[in-house]
C-alpha cells in the first residue's frame, strides 16, 4: 500500500559498503514506492567517508536511512566476541539476529537483505506478501543438504532432519513480534552453552533450527542463490552472489558466468565500483605483505 513504510534492514561492515550501496541502489531504481523505502543500515568499523557514499542515496532518492553503530551496542559486542567466529565474513552475521532490539517498536515487518544481493523487481511484491502468521518468509537453499548434513550427509543428524526444507539467510522476510517473541539472543546462549553453535553454520544455521518447520517457502526467484548467467533468461527477481566469483571484481573472463554482471556495476556505479576495487587491491597487497 501506498504510503506505508517498507523497512529494509543490511549489515556491513566498512570493506563491505559499496556491495551494501549497490543493493539498496538496486532496490530503489526498481521499485514504485521509492519514498516509502526506510534503510535500517546495522554498520561497524564505518569510515566518515565511505558513509558518505552510501549516504549519497538520498540525493538521488527519496528514501530514509537509520543508522546503527553496531561497534556502540554493548549487546552486540558481546556477542559477537563470545560466538564462533566466521572469518570470512566476519561476526557481523550476527547482527540480524538483533534487528527486533534495533528498529523502533513501531515496525511490524522488516527484509533482511544481504549485501551481495542485486533487485531486479519490485521490492514491493514481496514485503507486501500474506506471511499466512509465519514468523518469517524466505527462498529454501538450493545446498541446504550439504550444509547441515556435510560429507555422506550424516553430520547434526541429531539436529537437522535433511528430509526438512533448510532456507538461506541472505533474505529473510521477518514478522518483528513474532521473531522478538522467539528470543533468539537467549536461544543463541543457551546453545551456546550447550555447545550447538560450536558444531553449525553460524547464524543461519541457528535462524534454521529455531524456526524449523515453521517459515514460508518463497519461489526461488525471491534468492536466486549463487547467480549465474544461465539465470538471467528465468527473469530472477533478486540474484544473491554466493560463489566465490563477485559482480564487483575486475578480471572480464570470470565475470561471464555472473548473472548481470554489467547491469551490477552499473547499479554501483562505474566511480564507486573502480574505487571499491582498488580498495580491495589495497587490503590483498596488506595482507600478502603481512604473510610475507
Amino acid at each position: 500500500m501506498t504510503g506505508t513504510p517498507i523497512h529494509i534492514a543490511l549489515t556491513f561492515d566498512d570493506n563491505f559498503w559499496a556491495p551494501a550501496y549497490a543493493t539498496m541502489r538496486s532496490v530503489c531504481l526498481f521499485s514504485h514506492r521509492r519514498s516509502d523505502l526506510v534503510f535500517h543500515l546495522c554498520h561497524r568499523t564505518l569510515t566518515d567517508a565511505h558513509r558518505a557514499d552510501i549516504a549519497a542515496i538520498t540525493s538521488e532518492f527519496p528514501v530514509t536511512l537509520a543508522w546503527y553503530d553496531l561497534d556502540a551496542s554493548p549487546l552486540f559486542r558481546d556477542v559477537a566476541k563470545r560466538m564462533p567466529e566466521n572469518k570470512r565474513l566476519s561476526n557481523i552475521v550476527y547482527a540480524r539476529l538483533m534487528i527486533d532490539r534495533l528498529v523502533g517498536a513501531e515496525v511490524e515487518r522488516v527484509l533482511y537483505l544481504d549485501c551481495d544481493m542485486l533487485v531486479r523487481d519490485n521490492i514491493e511484491k514481496l514485503y507486501d506478501i500474506d506471511m499466512e502468521g509465519h514468523p518469517i518468509a524466505a527462498v529454501r537453499d538450493s545446498i541446504g543438504a550439504f550444509i547441515t548434513g556435510g560429507r555422506d550427509l550424516r553430520s547434526n543428524s541429531d539436529l537437522f532432519n535433511i528430509a526438512d526444507p533448510y532456507f538461506n539467510a541472505g533474505m529473510v522476510l521477518i514478522d518483528v513480534q513474532q521473531w522478538r517473541a522467539a528470543d533468539l539472543i537467549g536461544r543463541m546462549e543457551k546453545a551456546l552453552a550447550d555447545g550447538v553453535m560450536a558444531r553449525i553454520y553460524y547464524d543461519q544455521d541457528f535462524l534454521n533450527l529455531v524456526f524449523a518447520r515453521n517459515w514460508l517457502q518463497l519461489p526461488w526467484r525471491w534468492n536466486t542463490i549463487d547467480a549465474r548467467h544461465a539465470h538471467e533468461g528465468l527473469d530472477p527477481a533478486i540474484l544473491h552472489y554466493t560463489g566465490k566469483t563477485k559482480p564487483w571484481g575486475v578480471l572480464s573472463g570470470m565475470l561471464q558466468s555472473v548473472a548481470f554482471a554489467r547491469l551490477y556495476r552499473h547499479v554501483m556505479t562505474n566511480e564507486l565500483f573502480y574505487r571499491f576495487a582498488r580498495h580491495r587491491w589495497k587490503r590483498w597487497w596488506k595482507k600478502k605483505l603481512r604473510l610475507s
